[in-house]
C-alpha cells in the first residue's frame, strides 16, 4: 500500500518539480539526473520514515542539492556549484514570478512555452514536454506519436542539445509571439490528456492525475489567451471527454465501450461547463480542430442513449476535420463514424484501405476498429482474427482485457 502511495506521488509531483528545477538549474538534462535520485532517495527513506507532510516540497529541496552535487561531481565549478548552492537555501514553495502575464504564474507553463520554442520541430517540441512537464516515458511518448521507441528517444536527446546549444530561454513568451507557439502548445497539452485518458502501459486505464494536469493547463491558457476560440476549444474537448471517465472502466477494471456506457455516471457539471465553452468559441467564426473534437464530444454527451447519437452529424463533422488534420488516426475515426451512419461495410472499406499503409502497422485501434465492424456485419470469423491482431499490439491491460472478452465471444 505505501510502495503505491509512494508511486502515486512520484507522478503527481514530478512535473512540478521538474519545472522549478529547470528554472534553477537552466539544464534540462541536469534537472532530470536531480529528480531522478531525489526520487531514488525518497523510494529508499520514505518507507521507513513515513511520507513527509508535504512529499512534494521535500522532492524539490533533496533534488536542489543533488543538482549541486552533480555539477560538483560534473564540473568541479566553483560559480555553478555556489550560484545552485544559493538556492537550496531557500524554502522549497516556488518563489513569486515577477515576469507573470494576464495574473498566470505557473513553472509548468513556462516550461510548456520552452519546449515549444519556435526553434525546435514541432515533433521535437511535444515530446519534450511530455517529457519534461508529465514524466511520460519514452515508450509512452512513442505510442503518442506511433513511431518506433528509438526514434522518440533520438527526438528527446536532440531536443535538449538544441535547447542548451541555442540558449532557448525558460519563459512565458510576449503576447505577440504566441501565435509562433500556440499549435504546438494546444498539441502537448492535449497529448497528455489523451495518455491519462487511455494510458499505454499502466495497470489501469485511466491517469487521472494526468488528465487533471492537461485540464489544469488548458484553463491556464485560456486565462493567458482569453480571444483564442481553440484554447477554449481544447478545453471544452477535455472537459467533455474527461465527463466520461467513471463510466469508462468496469467494476472488474475492464473497459466498458462508449455505446455500453452508464449516462448517468456522466459528470454532468463537466459537461455542461465544456458545451458554454464550445459555445463560446465556436461564437467567433473561427473554426479548428480542437473545436470539431469538441463538437463531436458534445455530440456523444447530449445523446441520451447510444442509439440517439447522430451519427451523420459526427461524419460530417469528421469530414470536416480531415481537412484541418489529415492524419491517418482521424481517417480512422472518420471512417468508425461513416460505418455508424452508413453501415459498417462503408467504414470496413475504408480501413481497408488504411489497412494497406505503414502509419498504422503498430496501432492496436486499427484492427480493433476493424474487428468490430466485421462483428457487425456478421463476419465472424474474420473479427476473431482481427481482435487477435488488435491483442498482438495492444500494451495497456484494461484494453487487452476488454479485447480478449470481445474475442470469447465469438467462440
Amino acid at each position: 500500500m505505501l510502495d503505491r502511495l509512494i508511486d502515486e506521488v512520484f507522478r503527481r509531483e514530478s512535473g512540478r518539480v521538474l519545472a522549478a528545477l529547470i528554472r534553477t538549474c537552466g539544464d534540462f538534462e541536469l534537472a532530470e539526473d536531480a529528480l531522478q535520485e531525489a526520487c531514488a532517495r525518497a523510494a529508499s527513506r520514505w518507507p521507513k520514515d513515513g511520507l513527509p507532510e508535504r512529499p512534494g516540497a521535500w522532492l524539490t529541496t533533496v533534488a536542489r542539492r543533488c543538482a549541486v552535487d552533480l555539477v560538483r561531481r560534473r564540473r568541479s565549478s566553483t560559480l555553478a556549484v555556489s550560484e545552485l548552492a544559493s538556492e537550496t537555501a531557500v524554502a522549497a514553495e516556488p518563489e513569486e514570478d515577477p515576469a507573470a502575464i494576464s495574473g498566470v504564474e505557473d513553472d509548468r507553463l513556462r516550461l510548456l512555452f520552452t519546449c515549444c520554442h519556435p526553434a525546435l520541430a514541432q515533433p521535437a517540441q511535444v515530446a519534450l514536454a511530455l517529457r519534461t512537464l508529465c514524466g511520460l516515458s519514452t515508450r509512452e511518448i512513442a505510442r503518442a506519436f506511433v513511431e518506433p521507441e528509438s526514434t522518440a528517444a533520438q527526438r528527446l536527446v536532440r531536443a535538449k542539445r538544441k535547447i542548451r546549444d541555442a540558449a532557448i530561454p525558460y519563459e512565458i513568451p510576449r503576447p505577440d509571439v504566441f501565435p509562433q507557439r500556440l499549435e504546438a502548445v494546444l498539441s502537448v497539452v492535449y497529448l497528455v490528456f489523451n495518455e491519462g485518458y487511455a494510458s499505454t502501459e499502466q495497470q489501469g486505464l485511466l491517469r487521472p492525475d494526468l488528465c487533471a494536469e492537461a485540464i489544469r493547463l488548458g484553463r491556464l491558457l485560456v486565462e493567458l489567451l482569453p480571444q483564442e476560440p481553440e484554447a477554449r476549444g481544447l478545453l471544452a474537448l477535455m472537459l467533455l471527454h474527461d465527463a466520461r471517465r467513471e463510466a469508462r472502466l468496469g467494476p472488474d477494471g475492464v473497459l466498458v465501450p462508449l455505446e455500453e456506457q452508464d449516462r448517468t455516471r456522466w459528470d454532468a457539471a463537466a459537461i455542461g461547463e465544456g458545451t458554454a465553452l464550445l459555445d463560446e468559441a465556436v461564437a467567433s467564426r473561427r473554426p479548428g480542430p480542437y473545436q470539431l473534437q469538441a463538437a463531436v464530444a458534445a455530440l456523444h454527451a447530449g445523446a441520451p442513449r447510444a442509439e440517439d447519437t447522430d451519427w451523420q452529424q459526427i461524419a460530417v463533422l469528421y469530414g470536416a476535420l480531415l481537412r484541418f488534420l489529415p492524419t491517418p488516426v482521424v481517417e480512422l475515426n472518420a471512417a468508425v463514424a461513416l460505418a455508424m451512419a452508413e453501415g459498417p461495410e462503408q467504414g470496413l472499406a475504408w480501413m481497408d484501405l488504411l489497412s494497406t499503409r505503414e502509419e498504422l502497422s503498430g496501432y492496436h485501434l486499427l484492427p480493433a476498429a476493424r474487428a468490430d465492424l466485421l462483428r457487425r456485419a456478421g463476419r465472424l470469423s474474420e473479427a476473431r482474427a482481427a481482435y487477435a491482431a488488435a491483442l498482438a499490439l495492444v500494451r495497456n491491460p484494461a484494453e487487452r482485457r476488454y479485447l480478449e472478452r470481445r474475442l470469447l465471444s465469438l467462440g
